[in-house]
């Protein structure tokens, strides 16, 4: 059985991002881009919501890949690049021009159940960066399984919250550390009921 994971990088306040949807005043850098390479090199698949797609669409095939460029990068790019890529949304279309054209698009209404079902396929994981809406309904329905929360050194004071108000949940703590180089603690939670 495959298993659906989450990683999201939070402030201090749970906000995902900041007023607007911005994310500039996240602590993102070496770290957090060696950290989501390790998840990656797990992944077959990865889950997006309708703001996350576009958002690397328009920035991962576009990295350098170069002899020259940054490893960490470069392979992420390439990872990214050769995922499965599924899109949750009532009302993105994947541009025939896309170089992720062959991004699949499924219905919110059939998320759930398409989801559930790609679980029960024996494989690497799923994995969602982000997307908090997304995470946040699978989370509500049991789907996910572990969730990394990277919570930053940083006080946004308002934007996007990291957890929807009124959704309940209990985890359990797998481990804990700071990535290596920066201010970021990494949690890792299984989210499976016990």
């Amino acid at each position: 059985m495959a298993k659906l994971v989450v990683s999201i990088l939070s402030s201090l306040d749970n906000y995902c991002a900041g007023p607007g949807g911005r994310l500039d005043a996240l602590p993102m850098g070496p770290a957090f881009d060696a950290h989501n390479l390790e998840l990656l090199r797990r992944a077959g698949t990865l889950l997006f919501g309708a703001v996350t797609f576009p958002m690397f669409e328009a920035y991962w095939p576009n990295v350098d890949r170069g002899p020259t460029s940054d490893p960490v990068q470069r392979e992420i790019a390439e990872r990214v690049d050769a995922t499965r890529k599924i899109v949750v949304s009532d009302t993105l279309v994947v541009s025939r021009s896309s170089p992720w054209a062959d991004a699949e698009v499924v219905s919110r209404e059939h998320a759930y159940a398409w989801i559930a079902d790609l679980k029960a396929q024996a494989g690497e994981d799923l994995l969602i960066f982000g997307s908090h809406i997304l995470f946040n309904g699978l989370l509500a329905h049991g789907l996910v399984d572990e969730l990394h929360l990277l919570v930053g050194n940083v006080v946004l004071g308002e934007g996007v919250r990291t957890f929807e108000p009124g959704l309940s949940a209990s985890f359990k703590l797998l481990g804990q550390r700071r990535l290596a180089g920066s201010d970021i603690a990494a949690l890792h939670y299984d989210c499976r009921a016990h």
